[in-house]
């Protein structure tokens, strides 16, 4: 049997672009792509905090250091510049696999700046 697992986490990114009339998918910033394990064009659900939107895309890889969030194409529709996001990816695995895994998970501050992992401790606030 084949399990599906979240594989990694953006916690609350902050929506920088929200466009319309673009193919679609969701652009983020290079570095916290990284960070995650995400890549660039794998499937993303992305979970909008501010209006309870629940939405399928895929990854693009936008400027590194930029923090750029931006949700593009009919995507657009559910996300507004500044609405607070949880971005997730999940994988398939077997049994003898999910009972090691463990995800990723990379949080953000309000301008996409990465705070932590959980595998990291919070930066202390300056």
């Amino acid at each position: 049997m084949q399990l599906n697992l979240l594989k990694a986490k953006i916690h609350r990114a902050t929506v920088t672009h929200a466009e319309l009339h673009y193919e679609g998918s969701c652009a983020i910033d290079g570095r916290l792509l990284d960070i995650s394990g995400i890549r660039e064009y794998e499937q993303i659900h992305i979970y909008n905090v501010n209006n309870g939107m629940r939405f399928v895309t895929y990854a693009i890889r936008g400027e590194e250091g930029s923090g750029v969030i931006s949700v593009n194409g009919a995507a657009a529709h559910c996300a507004s510049p500044g609405d607070l996001v949880i971005i997730c990816a999940y994988a398939a695995m077997d049994e003898a696999e999910a009972a090691k895994y463990k995800p990723t998970c990379v949080y953000v501050d309000r301008l996409n700046a990465l705070t932590h992992t959980n595998h990291s401790m919070p930066k202390q606030a300056a």
